[in-house]
């Protein structure tokens, strides 16, 4: 009786293992979801996630557990509150800010120091509180070109958009600070530049478009053509597009593939079409009336 009464205790005692827990093989991965809005996975699985290094569970046997690593952003505002708040933002949407700073001077040390994925700039910050901090992040790009730079103004600056995008828009975005205040908005926006996409402020892309005039390669598409590149060159996604557009996705591959032929951008290997797309966009949509 005692003896049944011992392997009773022990059996009820025993770890839950990872096979008991999920019906399978002890030691099998554990997939864990991304940590932000718009997160990488790895080849075949349902996220884009970085591979863990292997290591032992509490119960003693091996787990090679997928963990996402989180992206590193560098936040460079002058303002304290503001960059606090920017700071806590980011934070709570899973991003690590490894590092803040207060001025371009101290922004493009800590840039090159940390090596950041993506750094989100304020235009002015001391010390001259001119476009001190789109100069430093001009300077951390040209030094680390895989920084993402996201640069963040009070006001509309068409001047700056156009300095900050360049030949190379890739890895570029600019938005107006009041959209910090939309988190799903701003932290998809950090996430796409960092990995190397665009994000630019709606109502850049719209005054732009309102100052396009004469004759250029845009003058080929329709109206609705302009309306899709439009929301390219804002850093959408096809199915952005069309929640935006209030179409199909069917109907934004169908536009996209028109604006490809029309603009001249046939399939290359080492060219991405869609970010040429809108650059040719921004480029001829500054051209006065």
């Amino acid at each position: 009786m005692r003896a049944r009464r011992r392997r009773a205790i022990g059996a009820a005692a025993r770890p839950i293992s990872t096979a008991d827990r999920r019906g399978g093989r002890p030691g099998a991965r554990v997939r864990v979801g991304p940590t932000f809005p718009g997160a990488p996975v790895l080849e075949g699985s349902r996220h884009a996630l970085p591979r863990a290094s292997r290591g032992r569970s509490s119960i003693g046997t091996v787990t090679d557990v997928e963990t996402a690593a989180p992206l590193r952003v560098l936040v460079g505002e002058d303002d304290v509150l503001l960059r606090e708040g920017v700071v806590r933002v980011l934070t709570d949407a899973g991003f690590d800010v490894v590092a803040q700073a207060g001025d371009a001077d101290d922004l493009l040390r800590k840039g090159l120091a940390h090596g950041p994925d993506v750094a989100v700039v304020d235009v002015r910050m001391p010390p001259w509180n001119g476009d001190d901090g789109l100069r430093a992040a001009l300077a951390l790009r040209r030094a680390r070109p895989q920084t993402g730079i996201l640069v963040l103004s009070q006001f509309y600056e068409e001047d700056y958009a156009l300095e900050l995008i360049g030949e190379r828009p890739q890895g570029i975005g600019y938005l107006l600070k009041e959209r910090v205040g939309d988190v799903e908005t701003f932290a998809d926006a950090v996430a796409r530049v960092a990995a190397g996409g665009s994000a630019l402020d709606p109502e850049v892309v719209g005054r732009m478009l309102g100052r396009r005039g004469g004759s250029d390669p845009l003058d080929e598409l329709s109206p609705r053509e302009r309306e899709v590149l439009g929301a390219m060159a804002e850093g959408k996604s096809n199915h952005g597009i069309a929640r935006a557009l209030c179409i199909s996705e069917a109907s934004v591959e169908k536009h996209i593939t028109r604006i490809f032929t029309k603009l001249g951008l046939g399939p290359k290997p080492d060219e991405h079409r869609r970010v040429l797309a809108a650059l040719t966009y921004l480029r001829n949509a500054r051209a006065p009336r």
